[in-house]
């Protein structure tokens, strides 16, 4: 045991808490690999962490026992609200629960930096939370590193390299600002209810400033009109983007027979210098 409280098996059949698929919600119920959730984060002593979708609580208690500062948890299950009380009586002062939709709370209200985000994240959401993460109107973000957990389709895609089929926006986006490898796996059989598919947890270090200089806006439009048509080339891909879209394939050093599956993170933003005019 990590703590003195019961375990997730009992504190499930005490406040009846049956997993609902329109929650999105699958626990994790073995404290022994929340536990290593929660190392895979780093020193949490010296952060508030953000943790979303704690469902009973199961790798909140990994958090708190491996010594977060604190933990703000945003909970949109009401059920789950008893259960993470009798977690923050354990650890005063310790964690704050939120009941709410975390697409709509504004955590930073209640988070003092440096932040980590680390969670078993609703399948329902956890890509456009992610999107969001990494895609701020100003950088750096509130948060200094990602700890989270993604059905393991997602996890490649957000690790793939150039040339993969799992290649693609979501691989670009987040290695455009950050650092991203996968930490952790898991079957099946770890959760309750168990899902069709296995899972992977993903821990992604942001970066002060993009690894190669390029406008968000003019990136993400050119990375979007490529992918949307990945078979196509991409003379055929971006003709929507710019008139002399060739030309300026060219002059980023892309071959305007190439597909977007094969073109790297810098000659992406290459191009999209090159589409605002900035040819440095």
């Amino acid at each position: 045991m990590i703590d003195n409280l019961a375990p997730l098996r009992d504190v499930i059949r005490t406040h009846d808490l049956r997993a609902k698929k329109s929650f999105g919600q699958n626990f994790l119920l073995d404290l022994n690999l929340t536990a290593r959730i929660a190392r895979a984060a780093g020193d949490l002593s010296v952060a508030d962490v953000l943790e979303v979708g704690p469902g009973p609580g199961g790798l909140t208690r990994g958090l708190l026992a491996e010594g977060a500062r604190k933990v703000l948890a945003i909970e949109k299950d009401p059920r789950c609200l008893p259960a993470l009380a009798e977690i923050a009586a354990a650890y005063p002062d310790r964690l704050v629960v939120i009941e709410g939709d975390a697409l709509e709370v504004d955590a930073l209200e209640f988070l003092t930096p440096p932040v980590k985000i680390v969670s078993n994240l609703p399948y329902n959401v956890g890509t456009e939370l992610l999107i969001r993460w990494m895609t701020p109107a100003v950088w750096p973000p509130f948060w200094d590193s990602l700890t989270l957990m993604f059905q393991r389709e997602v996890a490649e895609r957000i690790v793939a390299r150039p040339g993969s089929k799992a290649y693609g926006r979501l691989a670009l986006m987040v290695q455009w600002r950050a650092n991203a490898r996968i930490v952790l796996s898991l079957p099946p059989e770890a959760f309750t209810p168990a899902p069709k598919v296995s899972s992977a947890v993903v821990h992604i270090t942001r970066l002060d400033t993009p690894r190669f200089p390029a406008k968000a806006k003019t990136l993400e439009r050119v990375i979007a009109a490529g992918f949307n048509q990945r078979r196509k080339m991409l003379r055929a891909a971006l003709r929507g983007v710019h008139p002399q879209i060739e030309d300026l394939l060219r002059a980023a050093d892309i071959a305007p027979t190439a597909r977007a599956e094969e073109i790297g993170l810098e000659a992406w933003c290459r191009l999209a210098r090159h589409l605002d005019g900035d040819t440095s």
